[in-house]
């Protein structure tokens, strides 16, 4: 009866006891996002390089990293080039013989002439020719990305072009990957602000 009675004791007293201090203070030492500290660290961004824990969306929660990271350097990639593009193109440098109405076309105004007037030649100019080939290309490249969730060992954006140039040093390959990267994200941003200040601005460069 005494056993019963203390065993109960003993029961009623583990019921007022504190909460697990092992798991609280598991959470309290979770890593935080380096990008953003008031958040948590997303997981599943370890192992990619140029994770700093920027995902307050939680996105690679839900769609596979290699995805994610594919869409971001090609993304990146394409922002370089357009950047490039449309400042050249405002800075008076042209590919020669240049076509007769395009003379004074800057990046802004070369749109709509290169796809609806009689000097771009209507749906099927140049634009128009140029969308249909960059989405065979698309179609293309889906195949690799399929191909590449299903486990193929393909590294995301990886499409073997200049490989040659990357040292074989692992080290000093990964930095080459990071600055690219880098730069693809702010090419981004530049693409997005050099548009954006040609519009509103209404000036060729320098924009102001």
């Amino acid at each position: 009866m005494n056993l019963a009675i203390f065993a109960s004791l003993i029961g009623m007293a583990s019921a007022f006891a504190p909460v697990n201090q092992v798991s609280q203070s598991s959470t309290a030492l979770a890593a935080k996002s380096q990008a953003l500290p008031f958040l948590p660290k997303p997981a599943n961004l370890d192992g990619y390089y140029g994770d700093v824990g920027f995902d307050p969306l939680g996105i690679s929660d839900y769609v596979p990293m290699d995805y994610l990271r594919e869409a971001e350097i090609k993304h990146g990639r394409i922002c370089m080039l357009a950047w490039t593009g449309w400042v050249a193109v405002d800075t008076g440098m042209r590919v020669v013989p240049v076509p007769t109405g395009w003379e004074d076309l800057d990046a802004k105004t070369a749109h709509d002439v290169l796809t609806t007037s009689a000097g771009g030649g209507g749906p099927n100019g140049p634009l128009g020719q140029l969308f249909v080939w960059l989405s065979v290309a698309e179609m293309v490249s889906w195949i690799s990305l399929s191909q590449m969730l299903q486990g193929s060992g393909r590294a995301p954006g990886d499409f073997g072009f200049g490989v040659n140039f990357l040292s074989k040093d692992p080290v000093k390959a990964e930095e080459m990957k990071l600055k690219e990267l880098k730069n693809g994200r702010l090419a981004m941003l530049a693409f997005s602000g050099v548009v954006t200040q040609s519009i509103l601005s209404e000036n060729s460069f320098p924009y102001f």
